[in-house]
């Protein structure tokens, strides 16, 4: 069992106490299991790696019961973790909201919205949703993570485009925050903000409130990051995706997260898939981030060759992570201090793989 908090003495919102934690607290977790489930040893194995890897929260879900919650290594229920690349999903449920409310849509092209953009050939052919899944060709520019840029927006505008729409993968903050841009000028005219649509018609929902937004000198939040969450809070995302896209957006409008794009598949609106499973290329995700766009190959990638194909993930620096299983009525939250830690590897223990 990993060192800290057990979750034995955790209770619910309901003030009733989890009756389905850790193995140690008379967990129902079978040592035999059926297609799907979770074993008792599986889940122990799943924690103990996470909590050796300086994990210091993980909450499993399924079926809408909580069979483990465990906050080694000093965590705790209480403590919100930075999510980091986490916060994109968040934005990119934004996007859908949008979608399904008639403000927005993710195949026309940005230059219509900034005619900043119309000069530009290459520019002029960028959609809102080649921005989301990263594929607009638009410089990464990551100096906007930093807090001395007066105009996020007006930066990442400027920026140039360094390949043709559609061609490669180019994860960075830029692209989000010409969205965000596209997203205030069309809520203008009804005196919405996009964090105040963003409160209104996703977090609301969720049962969450306004959050650390790092807004620039303009005003502009950064979307690329930024967010604190509890392991609790950040499993609502997941539950959304487990609901296909309830109580937010409509299951057809929520299906547009998972199916990835031609510059990576294994990407798209916030969250990574697992859809050329069990033939795809396992590797780091973050190691492969870390590399110059150039040098970058998205091939046949694959978080666990071993997990269901429908397996997705909202993944954060440091290996915070949340993954959802749909087929398995699975929600997973692992939040860490930064070390060394593998998602297929963790996923193929908790699976019994």
């Amino acid at each position: 069992m990993p060192a800290g908090n057990t979750g034995c003495d955790v209770v619910s919102e309901s003030g009733l106490p989890f009756l389905a934690l850790v193995w140690m607290c008379g967990s129902l977790l079978p040592d035999r299991v059926g297609a799907g489930e979770l074993s008792r040893a599986s889940v122990q194995r799943a924690a103990e790696y996470s909590a050796s890897c300086q994990g210091q929260s993980l909450l499993v879900v399924q079926g809408g019961r909580t069979v483990l919650e465990d906050y080694p290594n000093g965590g705790s229920a209480r403590d919100a973790h930075k999510i980091f690349s986490g916060t994109k999903a968040f934005w990119n449920l934004t996007a859908l909201a949008a979608v399904e409310d008639r403000r927005l849509n993710l195949d026309e092209r940005v230059a219509a919205t900034l005619p900043e953009w119309r000069e530009d050939p290459r520019k002029a052919r960028v959609t809102v949703r080649t921005l989301l899944d990263f594929s607009s060709g638009l410089e990464p520019g990551f100096f906007l993570h930093g807090n001395g840029v007066a105009n996020r927006n007006q930066k990442a505008m400027e920026l140039p485009m360094v390949s043709d729409v559609g061609r490669r993968f180019l994860y960075g903050p830029s692209a989000m925050q010409v969205f965000h841009e596209v997203l205030r000028r069309k809520l203008a005219s009804r005196r919405e903000t996009p964090t105040s649509y963003l409160e209104r018609r996703v977090l609301a929902p969720l049962g969450l409130g306004s959050q650390r937004y790092l807004t620039d000198r303009a005003g502009n939040p950064l979307l690329a990051s930024g967010w604190l969450l509890t392991a609790r809070e950040w499993a609502k995302v997941g539950r959304v995706a487990l609901a296909k896209g309830a109580p937010v957006v409509s299951r057809g409008t929520m299906s547009a997260s998972f199916r990835g794009s031609g510059a990576n598949r294994a990407y798209s609106l916030g969250w990574w898939n697992n859809r050329a499973a069990p033939g795809g290329r396992e590797f780091d995700i973050e190691d492969m981030l870390e590399r110059d766009w150039q040098r970058q190959d998205w091939r046949d990638a694959v978080i666990c060759r071993d997990a269901p194909p429908d397996l997705v993930a909202c993944v954060g620096s440091g290996y915070q992570r949340l993954y959802v299983i749909p087929s398995m009525a699975l929600v997973i939250v692992r939040q860490g201090a930064g070390g060394r830690f593998s998602d297929a590897g963790f996923l193929r223990q908790l699976l019994g793989r």
